[in-house]
């Protein structure tokens, strides 16, 4: 079994997941919870499993290097910061509810690199750019901001949905389940913070391996502008809560725009913009 088989397989234990979330919710089940917590852990040590296993392929085929470089590979990496951040969070908030769209959105991402036509699971050799040892640190601390504002988006969904039902004087029942709307906001600051200080990390290491690839610090390539609005908006969002005291909706809205700028910087670029990143879609 090659590694491509494995990510497949992982693909329907993210769903497994997500169901299993749901599930946990909408019948207020503890134990569906507990089981949808395992079930998901289960998921990333097979998806942590699956890049290890490329990563000795690609060494296997005369390649080596780290399975970061190319669409597939980073959205397999992507699902499983999701997921990985995610159970970190659970276990220090106490909160089950929260996996279900966190999960959803780990089986979307591997569901798109494992049966889409349009990614190729192939490993292929590195680029000349990518032949750094930039590589790693760039991807990994990128992919982390960009998994926790996954998380953000998530928690922003919910928040709102929340709080929609506490005005309505719905604040019990099935939903009661779910994390009352001031712990949603808080987490949601917290997450937001965290993503913010690995996508600074993740844009100085880039700009670190843009001098040695391509001889410039910055060069305004499509990616690096929209990395650097996607970094503006969390910015902005950090800035309105810490110095003019924004709470709530206001907050869970740019939280959800910024994600909107994250997706753009991720896939837009690659798909609509052409430039020096344009190896990301192969």
């Amino acid at each position: 079994m090659n590694s491509s088989q494995i990510l497949a397989y992982t693909t329907f234990a993210y769903l497994a997941t997500s169901f299993l979330y749901l599930a946990g919710v909408t019948f207020r089940s503890p134990k569906a919870l507990r089981a949808a917590s395992w079930t998901a852990l289960a998921a990333v040590i097979i998806n942590v499993a699956g890049i290890l296993l490329r990563w000795k392929e690609s060494y296997d085929l005369g390649y080596g290097h780290a399975p970061l470089s190319n669409l597939y590979e980073s959205l397999v990496f992507g699902a499983a910061c999701v997921m990985g951040i995610y159970l970190v969070m659970e276990k220090k908030t106490g909160h089950r509810a929260l996996g279900v769209v966190p999960s959803l959105l780990a089986f979307l991402a591997m569901a798109y690199a494992s049966f889409s036509p349009d990614v190729s699971s192939r490993i292929q050799p590195l680029l000349p750019a990518l032949k750094s040892n930039w590589l790693i640190a760039h991807v990994i601390t990128c992919f982390l901001g960009y998994a926790a504002f996954a998380i953000s988006f998530a928690i922003s969904l919910v928040y709102l949905w929340q709080r929609r039902r506490h005005e309505a004087g719905h604040a019990s029942g099935r939903l009661g389940f779910i994390p009352g709307v001031r712990e949603l906001d808080e987490y949601n600051y917290q997450v937001i913070l965290f993503g913010f200080l690995w996508l600074s990390v993740g844009i100085i290491t880039g700009s670190v391996w843009a001098n040695s690839a391509w001889g410039s610090y910055w060069s305004w390539d499509p990616k690096e502008t929209w990395s650097l609005i996607t970094w503006l908006i969390y910015a902005a969002v950090l800035h309105a809560r810490v110095v003019r005291g924004w709470q709530g909706p206001r907050v869970a809205w740019l939280s959800m725009a910024g994600f909107c700028s994250v997706l753009f910087t991720y896939f837009g670029v690659n798909f609509l913009l052409s430039g020096l990143h344009s190896y990301a879609t192969k």
